[in-house]
């Protein structure tokens, strides 16, 4: 696609967006479903947690139980002049390259789940095995390995996918 975009002959802007819009919440929600957790939410603002209230998966029973808080807003994450709605406009893309959207949602969750936890379980056999293991979810690492280092996960060699 990137392709096609430098082939116009005049320079333009194009969004790659599937004009479909979900809240963080939601997509906590489909995520923590993928892992096979149920997220029940309580309080308000910038006080609101998530917290599990059930578990379908059997791996999960001894790293993560019912009434565990597994989300917290963190105000370090909002941005100065924060956006109330994001909404990306692709009907450039659509009419001029003949793009749309290959990939639902589900889909990529399940692609990223995917991988955070292949990454998940090679850093913790590089830990098994001695080596040092950073975790920096602000670059490169995913922000469920990091809940999964929270939780205490890959301290335990007990962690399979």
């Amino acid at each position: 696609m990137q392709w096609l975009m430098l082939q116009q002959q005049e320079p333009r802007d194009f969004v790659m967006a599937s004009g479909h819009q979900i809240s963080v919440r939601e997509f906590v929600v489909k995520v923590a479903k993928k892992l096979g957790l149920e997220i029940q939410w309580e309080g308000v603002g910038m006080d609101e947690v998530g917290i599990v209230s059930s578990l379908c998966e059997p791996f999960l029973s001894s790293h993560v139980s019912p009434g565990d808080v597994i989300v917290r807003i963190d105000s370090r994450y909002y941005r100065p002049a924060e956006v109330q709605s994001l909404l990306g406009d692709s009907r450039l893309a659509r009419e001029i390259l003949g793009w749309s959207p290959s990939i639902s949602l589900d889909s990529m969750i399940e692609e990223m789940v995917y991988n955070d936890l292949e990454l998940a379980r090679r850093k913790q056999v590089l830990k098994e095995n001695g080596f040092s293991v950073s975790f920096d979810c602000e670059t490169r690492d995913s922000c469920v390995f990091l809940w999964l280092v929270t939780k205490g996960w890959l301290d335990r060699p007990s962690f399979g996918i």
